[in-house]
């Protein structure tokens, strides 16, 4: 009996997704929570796993279609044992096959599979001497990207999952790679971001110089031309310092252009910063925290947090400093209900970290961070990081958040206008620390690590008054560290 596997709820507000790619194939055989389709919705991306356990019999679905809360995903013979049966009874025959396709390697069993690669890993030996001008020649030439991935497609199993990750599945789409091809370098062969652009910066190198051996054949320059406009990244990255671009090779009147969909998430941090920015009057205030005796007591304990996995960054003392001072500062961690003309005042902090990805700006929560110390910040912290990384993040972590941390010192950067993170009244960007040069009490000059920062707030429930005092809270915490390590 066939049932219909389909789209569950996937969260509070969220009621439909993009299909990134299906995990699986008709004919497989499927157990319940395998995940079978990768989906981005407008707050994240996440695997859908099945309900049912059986064999695939259809599927519903396909890359780049937009689904909604019930949607069919898959259709599946829910009598496990008789596919099994079934299954063990199509094997012998699918083995006695091989044998007799076994003695001719050509293309008819290998399109399907990866091992397409070794026909074309000889080909290039035998291109050099002899081949060079005559008609074969461009036959390597479109062929030449795979040179460099076919030594790895034998360190994946075929048939085994691949281990990436959301967002580098994402990019690999984007740069036109394929991770079947791929053998990862990161932790238990998890495939990275560098992996993959060294498949691609390989592959421009391939093509390139093929074709000026057969710079006087057109045809051979002609179809370098098209790999390079499939590839899109190849032919970005041949030139030094370019980036590789996403998206399908198109043009316009002045000359060649990328295209992309704008991905969910794009398209509701475009909807949001529109909606903050037509309705949210921002007014910015600047200021710097002397955070000299900070630094030497994040320097001096270092150490000890390594030696526990976590790396101490200055993060875990702002957001201790801007808990206490949301505590303090009650209408900073309210937020402004115009439909009922009413303040809601939060009795919890939950202080939101935006993160930069590669699919857009993420804001994971970090839950009560005012009754958490500097450790447990820190370690959550790292936790997100890494989930962050993995493209692990839960739907349920990007919620809840009353405040907003950006961290610009990472990256550079002294003072910026950020914008409000609706539904929230108020904003703190975090610039680069340098040294100046600063006056001190005693009328002294000295040299001091001072940190930039900018909180944007929304004027219509947040009066300057009250920003500059929450301003100077979040200053005396960060300028006297003892007092974070000593706050409940």
């Amino acid at each position: 009996m066939a049932i219909e596997v389909k789209l569950p709820d996937l969260g509070e507000g969220i009621d439909s997704g993009d299909v990134l790619e299906v995990l699986v194939s008709e004919g497989d055989t499927v157990t319940v929570d395998q995940n079978i389709i990768e989906v981005e919705t407008d707050k994240a991306t996440v695997e859908v796993p099945t309900s049912h356990a059986g064999k695939v019999t259809k599927i519903h679905v396909k890359s780049g279609d937009s689904i909604s809360t019930g949607s069919v995903l898959i259709s599946v013979e829910a009598d496990a044992s008789a596919t099994d049966a079934a299954f063990e009874e199509k094997t012998p025959p699918a083995a006695a096959t091989p044998p007799a396709a076994e003695p001719t390697p050509p293309a008819p069993a290998t399109p399907p599979p990866t091992p397409a690669a070794p026909p074309v890993a000889q080909a290039p030996p035998a291109t050099p001497a002899p081949v060079v001008p005559t008609a074969p020649a461009p036959t390597p030439v479109a062929a030449a990207p795979a040179p460099p991935v076919a030594p790895t497609a034998s360190v994946t199993p075929t048939g085994s999952p691949i281990p990436a990750g959301p967002a580098i599945r994402r990019f690999a789409r984007e740069v036109g790679v394929d991770l079947a091809t791929i053998a990862g370098s990161g932790t238990g062969g998890r495939i990275t971001r560098d992996d993959i652009l060294r498949v691609v910066k390989a592959g421009s190198h391939s093509t390139s110089a093929p074709a000026a051996k057969a710079a006087p054949s057109a045809g051979a320059v002609a179809a370098v031309a098209g790999a390079a406009a499939v590839a899109g990244a190849a032919a970005a990255s041949s030139i030094e310092g370019a980036v590789a671009l996403p998206g399908e090779a198109s043009a316009d009147a002045w000359g060649p252009v990328s295209i992309e969909k704008a991905s969910k998430i794009r398209q509701t941090i475009a909807s949001k910063m529109h909606e903050s920015w037509s309705t949210v009057p921002r007014v910015t205030n600047f200021d710097d925290a002397d955070v000299t005796d900070l630094d030497r007591i994040r320097k001096g304990s270092k150490a000890d947090y390594a030696e526990k996995g976590i790396k101490l960054t200055s993060m875990p003392f702002i957001i201790k400093s801007v808990s206490l001072a949301l505590r303090r500062n009650p209408l900073i961690n309210a937020s402004y209900d115009v439909a009922n003309k009413q303040v809601i005042y939060k009795q919890y902090v939950n202080v939101g970290i935006a993160v930069d990805t590669d699919r857009g700006l993420v804001v994971p929560a970090l839950r009560n961070t005012d009754q958490l110390s500097i450790s447990e910040i820190a370690r959550d912290l790292a936790t997100t990081a890494s989930d962050m990384r993995n493209g692990k993040i839960s739907m349920e972590a990007l919620r809840g958040g009353t405040f907003t941390i950006s961290n610009m010192g990472s990256i550079g950067g002294t003072y910026s206008t950020p914008i409000v993170n609706t539904p929230e009244v108020a904003i703190l960007l975090v610039g680069r620390s340098r040294k100046l040069p600063v006056v001190m009490d005693d009328d002294q000059v000295a040299v001091r690590l001072m940190m930039p920062l900018s909180l944007s707030y929304d004027h219509r429930l947040v009066d300057g008054g009250t920003a500059a005092r929450f301003l100077n809270d979040v200053i005396d915490y960060l300028e006297s560290p003892s007092r974070l390590l000593m706050a409940p």
